[in-house]
Order: C-alpha cells, then sequence, then structure tokens
C-alpha cells in the first residue's frame, strides 16, 4: 500500500502545478527542520506559558500541520514580541516552506505587505 501513498501524492503535485513532490528524506529533514526552528521561536520560557501551541508544534504529524500551525506560532510570538515582530519573525518560518508544499498551500503575497 506504500506505493499507492507516494504515487497519489505525486499525482496531486503534479496536478497543483508542483514538478514533482520533494524526497521522502528531504521532506522529513526539512520537517524536522522547521519544527525546530519553531520551537525555537518560542524558547524555552514559553514552554509553560504557551504549552499548547508547544505541544502541538512538537507532535505534528506532517509539514501540512507545521504550516497550519504558524497561526497559532505567530498569536504566541505576537503577545511576547508585539505583532510587527512577530511577524517577521514567522515571515521567516514560512519562507523555511518554499518547495515543501503542493501549490495550493503556498502563501500568496499580501497587499498589506509592501
Amino acid at each position: 500500500m506504500r506505493w499507492f501513498k507516494g504515487g497519489l501524492r505525486n499525482s496531486v503535485y503534479g496536478l497543483l502545478g508542483n514538478s514533482g513532490a520533494p524526497s521522502d528524506s528531504i521532506l522529513e529533514n526539512k520537517t524536522e527542520d522547521i519544527r525546530e526552528a519553531m520551537l525555537e521561536l518560542l524558547g524555552e520560557g514559553a514552554t509553560k506559558q504557551f504549552a499548547n501551541v508547544t505541544r502541538r508544534i512538537r507532535y505534528a504529524n506532517d509539514i501540512q500541520a507545521l504550516w497550519y500551525l504558524r497561526g497559532d506560532l505567530m498569536a504566541a510570538l505576537a503577545t511576547t514580541l508585539g505583532e510587527s515582530a512577530a511577524r517577521e519573525q514567522v515571515q521567516q518560518i514560512t519562507q523555511m516552506f518554499q518547495g515543501m508544499l503542493p501549490g495550493s498551500l503556498n502563501s500568496r503575497p499580501s497587499p498589506l505587505m509592501g
């Protein structure tokens, strides 16, 4: 059944306009890099204050789950750093997702940023 999962994922990536899905090892390594970067932004002191966000990031199943957790990360960082600093930090995380997601999940440029 493993062959079907990979084939289906590659088909979906192709339909959404990407030339191909990243290999499983690249995807796994990049997912862990993004997870570590997100947890690092929260910092060790934030584990108590933002325990739920920390736990959700730590145990996210895949790169798509981490993509959707950027909003929670932004909210947590905004309470400690302020909104503009939090936005800059989350933007750096967002750039780490480049080429790792189906085209439909990539962020679009905001008219507010500029």
